[in-house]
């Protein structure tokens, strides 16, 4: 059973959160209070948290980063706020998914499903092949490992999806829309310019100039190419 941290401040919402994750099998506890989600959160003791934005003593941006740097499981921001602004800000801060107020309960569920399924394909890689190399960069798929000029650097989940599928595929313009299939899913829900998040969050960690990048290729009007050399 799936244990999920609900990081909201508002009782109706957190309590109709926790009555459909508890109707479909997940065991759930709410924390109305910032720091402590992210107090709770360090426990370690949950597989997936969702977090509301607006919050007393520190908002779910700031939370979201704060367990980013600890933790490698999913997290999905809640927000009223519809800007792609506010999705654009989540999701560079480590958040998985990004649902806006009001939501229905299905779409809840098949959010946190979706992402408790990546993240178990995260912890078990049973591809053949151990490693793919290129340039300096080591993607280790069994261990779930990305080694960077020598030096070990952590990857998200999601983060991670990505950049092995480009390895795996070099040389190949591929679309933002093939990659949010490849990645997130055909079912997923979701805004297709997430993929350019992920992009730039990438190309951060392997480019040595990650705003004139070499190695993740943009091809306008096109996608996206992994370049072998």
């Amino acid at each position: 059973m799936a244990k999920i941290l609900i990081i909201e401040d508002d009782k109706n919402i957190a309590g109709l959160e926790k009555d459909y994750l508890e109707m479909n099998g997940y065991e759930t506890k709410i924390v109305a209070d910032g720091l402590e989600g992210v107090k709770e959160a360090r426990t370690k003791m949950y597989d997936l948290i969702i977090i509301d934005v607006m919050l007393p003593t520190i908002n779910g941006f700031d939370i979201c980063a704060m367990i980013r740097d600890e933790l490698s499981i999913p997290m999905i921001i809640v927000s009223a706020r519809n800007d792609d602004i506010d999705k654009i800000k989540g999701l560079g801060l480590g958040a998985d998914d990004y649902i806006t107020k009001p939501f229905s309960p299905s779409e809840l569920i098949a959010r946190v499903k979706n992402q408790l399924a990546r993240y178990e394909r995260f912890l078990k890689s049973n591809e053949d092949g151990a490693t793919l190399e290129y340039h300096n960069i080591v993607l280790n798929k069994e261990a779930r490992k990305v080694i960077i000029g020598g030096k070990e650097v952590a990857f998200t989940a999601t983060e991670f999806d990505m950049l092995q599928f480009f390895m795996k595929n070099p040389d190949i313009v591929h679309s933002k829309t093939i990659l949010f299939d490849r990645i997130w899913g055909e079912d997923e829900y979701g805004d297709i310019a997430t993929v350019a998040v992920y992009i730039q969050k990438i190309r951060k960690k392997i480019e040595k100039n990650p705003s004139t990048p070499k190695i993740i290729e943009t091809v306008w009007g096109a996608g996206y190419r992994f370049n072998k050399f």
